[in-house]
């Protein structure tokens, strides 16, 4: 059994977002234990792109800093065997297809399991092109972790039948970022996801606030915060972990009171 269900098995899944390198990687292995301290069901770490077509300014700036500390694939993959000596929770990247390609995808995957990466959220690469990775995420034991977005409308189902790890729903269209309100008939996109897959389910992009991460957790199996987080180490620099923690505290008990 893929790690990342465990991720579900305690009720409501909490799941930050961290993107590697911002302010340096010292900050960030600190961001990641302070996170996993303070409730983090699992955790998204961003692998720095100079051309992050999903995000938006928050997690652009964060992948600019990042890159221009010196932040590289291979420095990233260091920092997660360190991490992982005491952190046990799921760990997933979230990157670009063109980050695995430029690797090599089956050097990029095959390490991924070796440091104990579980899975990979790739935000461009369409459904129907994940056979040029999926071979190898199975061979490795890595789950390719699928994205349904609003539009997706007839193509949730397919996606659904076929999903490893568990499904990042996106809330809204357009980037990443927070966002004051989320109209999306979710719960709609949830239903479906559920008549097709036993595979939890969690809900990403524009949730800020503990009340929105509540919300999205009622819906859904779990919230995924990122842009508020970046946030944080935008305001706080190498003083974040301790807020980050704070935070992650403070929306992992919003989700675990439903």
């Amino acid at each position: 059994m893929n790690k990342i269900r465990k991720a579900f098995e305690n009720g409501k899944a909490f799941i930050p977002f961290i993107t590697c390198g911002d302010p340096d990687l010292e900050t960030t292995a600190k961001a990641v234990r302070a996170a996993a301290e303070n409730g983090a069901d699992l955790i998204e770490l961003g692998i720095p792109f100079s051309d992050p077509t999903a995000e938006g300014p928050v997690i652009q700036a964060a992948n600019i800093r990042a890159l221009n500390a010196g932040t590289t694939t291979d420095k990233i993959f260091d920092l997660v065997k360190v991490i992982r000596r005491d952190v046990k929770i799921p760990l997933v990247f979230m990157t670009y297809a063109n980050v695995v390609f430029s690797y090599g995808a089956e050097s990029f995957i095959s390490i991924c399991g070796k440091i104990g990466i579980d899975g990979i959220i790739l935000p461009d690469l369409p459904f129907e092109e994940k056979e040029e990775f999926l071979p190898l995420c199975r061979k490795y034991g890595v789950a390719l972790i699928s994205l349904i977005a609003p539009t997706s409308e007839n193509r949730i189902a397919m996606i659904a039948e076929n999903a490893d790890g568990f499904l990042y729903i996106v809330s809204s269209l357009g980037v990443t970022g927070t966002r004051s309100e989320i109209k999306t008939d979710l719960k709609a996109i949830v239903d479906v996801v559920r008549e097709n897959t036993d595979i939890p389910c969690a809900i990403g992009f524009g949730i800020s606030t503990p009340e929105q991460a509540a919300g999205m957790a009622d819906i859904a199996d779990g919230a995924i915060v990122g842009s508020a987080i970046i946030k944080l180490l935008e305001k706080y620099g190498k003083d974040a972990p301790p807020h980050i923690g704070a935070y992650v505290k403070e929306m992992k008990n919003a989700v675990s009171n439903l």
